[in-house]
This record gives C-alpha cells, sequence and structure tokens, in this order.
C-alpha cells in the first residue's frame, strides 16, 4: 500500500510552527510524516533546529500519524541513546514509530568536537 506522508523540516520551520503544520497534513489526508533531526540548519535563511525528539514526542501527541526519525549516531548521539530514545518513542506510541540511521553531515554532528571518521571508513 502506498502512503503519502509530509516531510517535517525541522531545520526550517520552528518547532510551535512546525507543529502546526503536521496538524494541518493530517486533517488534509497525509498518512504519514517524518522529520529530520538536525543541529543545524542548511543555511542562515532557514535558522531553525530544535532539539526533535522532544518535538517528535508533542507532535505524536497531538496527531494520530505514524512517524518517522531520521537521524546519526556516533558523533552527535552516542547508538545507545538513540537506541532509547527510538525505544522510549515506540512504546509511547505503539505501531506508529520509525526510525532510519545515516552517517551524517559534518555541518550537524561536528559541532561536539569529535572528530568524523573519513568517508571511506563510516560504511565498515
Amino acid at each position: 500500500m502506498t502512503r503519502i506522508g509530509y516531510h517535517a523540516s525541522y531545520e526550517q520551520f520552528a518547532p510551535s510552527q512546525l507543529l502546526g503544520f503536521v496538524k494541518a497534513a493530517e486533517a488534509a489526508g497525509y498518512g504519514a510524516a517524518k522529520s529530520s533531526d538536525h543541529f543545524h540548519p542548511w543555511s542562515e535563511r532557514q535558522g531553525q533546529s530544535g532539539f526533535a525528539w522532544t518535538w517528535l514526542g508533542a507532535a505524536m501527541q497531538a496527531t494520530s500519524l505514524p512517524f518517522g526519525m531520521i537521524s546519526a549516531p556516533g558523533y552527535r548521539y552516542h547508538p545507545a541513546v538513540l537506541a532509547q530514545a527510538a525505544a522510549t518513542t515506540g512504546v509511547m506510541f505503539p505501531g506508529r514509530f520509525w526510525f532510519a540511521l545515516g552517517s551524517g553531515e559534518a555541518i550537524n554532528e561536528a559541532f561536539t568536537g569529535l572528530a568524523r571518521r573519513r568517508r571511506e571508513h563510516r560504511n565498515r
């Protein structure tokens, strides 16, 4: 079955504004939503990026949509911290949460001061 979803572009809009957008997406008939988990916006023009996991809980409580979260372990979060966040969300909202992991981008993960592994070493 095809499901059309709304991408909650977290680095683009303020959290309160984005919460209104996902409510509107549900009212318009969207069948799901997903959010990125970025520390920095992609450009100065966007200027947002609150804490996505806090926003996710509010958005899931305010709607009945299934949600996905895209995040990068290793630099910003220890994998165990992401596992705990995902498991907690899954228990609180059974059958409504999915999770995707990626390698991230320097703009979003390098702020911690930890060195990022070179690209050729990230997929091992």
